[in-house]
């Protein structure tokens, strides 16, 4: 179907795919893999014709259709999230339309034998045709069902495009891409910005989707469910593997450990040859064997090994200063926005050198936990408190964005690098994969993956004793993840991690808290185990049956009344009382709560009506919707106690 020809692509000297050859198949479910900088997304430019290659060729039917889904895009405004899926069907409607259109001049002719009214029929059955096989159901149908596959909540449909974050407008590019229906899906990165449900019925969509697949992906098991073959690039050449992921690692190791022998052995035999030669260059005896074995030498293709197999780098934190026996502790806590609870009664603590890990559905709380611990947020109600002689090193999610896009990989440590560290720059930067013109390169033109790992590089130029990283596995390749988790094993400190990867935490956290319907859980068993007692196999399964209270507020049932004759034990009817009671005190918060929001909503509807130069409309119109989307859940849930209450 595609076929690529001795493709090669060069940046002046710098060669990153050198006479590439493959082909994809009608159903292909391929995974790219490589570490960053490799060329993945370069080579998916060039196969939905983007960029051309510098030479080679790239064979595409005429008819065939590519979707590609970049890992940044710009994204269009003032349309609703509904309305900006649905032009992703533009080309059915424009046919709706024109069916229309001929069915109408139809009606008006008589001349049935001439051959523009056989025109107007056939291209009326070929219109019918296609919306035959692209509309098995009403496009906003499928729009509405993919966006919600996506994490979109119905009352989210009608809000504009721009009230959301970029990762939300990417989501919404995604459900565009798929309501197309291509014949080629071309995703890099597709799960950066999905929440755990959201990854899970893309896997679900992806493993049933009947056309071909490529995708980059730094997720193992996400690998595993959904591709069948794995395509490599190292050093800009191509190795093709007809199995998934896991399965692909094994082959890969056993590849590499042939090729170092065989790299060894010519090495030997390089070694030998040119020995000779230079024993017997001079010697008239020995000059027709010194000849060809120069000649053979020239000849020579050089075997070449990947100098970033992870199984070479180490990655090492400076010594954390000493603090005290508990470097972070909560009591409790409540922590959240004005008008928005995200959790209540959380005890938290955590003592020097533990390494904690906070996981649950994205909203649940964690980055708001973050935020607190390095001091970004003050808590709602309760306590928290940073031990002595604390010193923090944050990783925020948008770490990659705050970098300066001006300055080069090299500069951006050397700006903040004091005293003996300056001269071991050139190394840390090597370990974290940045080598030789990598370091001259400007921080515009990195990748995501590359603008996680210099981030992380620059918490190595400071001593901190607690280090709180927020997600900072996020468009790193599956070997930088690897890396990144020796060096945080090695790591003396304390260390309160953000993660989703349960290949990443396993083995790496001594506990973790669990954020679940408003709540906070400490689980003190290994991650493994956690996931063993429940049944569970990734975190996904974890996220996708915690149903968010914050989202959907579930109230406690009212209990039903004895029947007629038969008695009530003491337990029985002190446990209706009791959640009787609860029921009273709930609506009584809600109703305190609803009358804050309709004052808080009437005070922006003021200012909106009426705004003056300094107000910003965009966060105005924000802070109305959520207090909008607060207030719609409150008082849903109190209309459903009230009818618990009267029964």
């Amino acid at each position: 179907m595609i076929s690529l020809g001795e493709v090669t692509v060069a940046f002046g000297s710098s060669v990153l795919l050198d006479h590439v050859s493959f082909h994809i198949s009608e159903t292909d479910k391929i995974g790219l893999v490589g570490r960053n900088g490799a060329g993945k997304t370069t080579l998916m430019r060039i196969i939905c014709g983007i960029d051309p290659p510098t030479s080679g060729s790239v064979d595409r039917p005429n008819h065939l259709t590519i979707g590609y889904l970049p890992q940044l895009m710009e994204h269009h405004r003032g349309r609703t999230v509904l309305e900006e899926a649905m032009t992703a069907f533009d080309t059915l409607l424009g046919a709706e339309r024109e069916i229309a259109a001929i069915t109408e001049e139809i009606a008006g002719r008589t001349d049935y034998e001439s051959a523009a009214y056989e025109a107007l029929l056939s291209r009326l059955n070929e219109l019918n045709d296609l919306l035959a096989v692209s509309q098995s159901e009403p496009p906003e149908v499928r729009a509405r069902r993919t966006l919600k596959g996506l994490g979109f909540r119905e009352d989210e449909l009608g809000r504009k495009t721009e009230t959301f974050s970029q990762g939300w407008n990417m989501r919404i590019e995604l459900a565009k891409l798929l309501l197309r229906d291509p014949d080629v899906l071309l995703l890099d990165e597709p799960t950066n910005h999905l929440d755990i449900e959201s990854i899970e019925w893309l896997e679900s969509y992806l493993k049933a989707f009947r056309g071909a697949l490529m995708l980059v992906s730094h997720d193992r098991k996400f690998l595993d469910n959904v591709t069948e073959r794995t395509v490599e690039i190292m050093l800009g050449k191509i190795y093709d593997y007809k199995v998934p992921y896991s399965r692909y690692t094994v082959l890969r190791a056993e590849r590499v450990a042939q090729q170092t022998a065989a790299y060894e052995n010519q090495q030997r035999m390089i070694e030998k040859s040119e020995d000779f030669i230079n024993r017997f260059r001079y010697k008239p005896t020995k000059s027709n064997q010194v000849q060809s074995r120069i000649k053979a030498l020239e000849k020579l293709e050089r075997i070449e090994i990947d100098e970033t197999d992870s199984s070479r780098i180490r990655v090492k934190f400076p010594p954390a200063p000493r603090a005290g026996d508990v470097v972070f502790r909560a009591t409790g806590l409540e922590a959240g926005y004005p008008g928005k609870v995200v959790f209540r009664d959380a005890d938290i603590e955590v003592k020097r050198g533990e390494k904690v890990a906070l996981i649950g559905r994205n909203g649940e709380g964690k980055t708001t936990l973050m935020r607190i611990l390095t001091g970004e947020l003050a808590p709602l109600a309760g306590e928290a408190r940073i031990g002595h002689n604390v010193l923090t090193g944050y990783f925020a999610q948008n770490q990659e964005e705050v970098l300066d896009g001006k300055e080069t990989v090299f500069s951006t440590l050397d700006r903040i690098a004091v005293g003996d560290v300056r001269s071991r720059l050139r190394d840390i930067l090597g370990a974290f994969l940045f080598r030789g013109e990598d370091i001259d390169k400007r921080v515009s033109v990195l990748s995501g993956g590359e603008r996680a790992r210099l981030g992380m590089a620059k918490l190595l130029l400071q001593n901190y004793n607690l280090l709180a990283l927020d997600e900072p596995t996020n468009h790193m390749d599956i070997r930088s993840k690897d890396v990144l988790k020796q060096a945080l094993l090695d790591y003396d400190g304390s260390l309160v991690i953000v993660s989703h990867d349960r290949d990443f935490l396993d083995g790496l956290v001594d506990k973790f808290y669990e954020f679940r319907d408003g709540r906070v859980k400490e689980h003190l068993e290994s991650f493994s185990v956690f996931l063993e007692q429940r049944h569970l196999e990734t975190l996904r399964e974890l996220e996708r049956k915690a149903e968010p209270a914050a989202a959907q507020p579930q109230a406690p049932a009212a209990a039903a009344p004895a029947p007629a004759g038969k008695r009530v034990s003491w337990e029985e009817a002190r446990s209706r009382s009791k959640e009787a009671r609860r029921i009273r005190d709930r609506i009584a918060w809600l109703e305190n709560g609803i009358t804050k929001l309709e004052a808080e909503m009437k005070r922006l509807e003021s200012i909106l009506s009426n705004p003056g130069e300094n107000d910003d409309i965009m966060e105005l119109t924000r802070s109305y919707l959520e207090y909008q989307r607060d207030l719609d859940a409150k008082t849903a849930e109190w209309g459903e106690l009230l009818e618990k209450q009267d029964l």
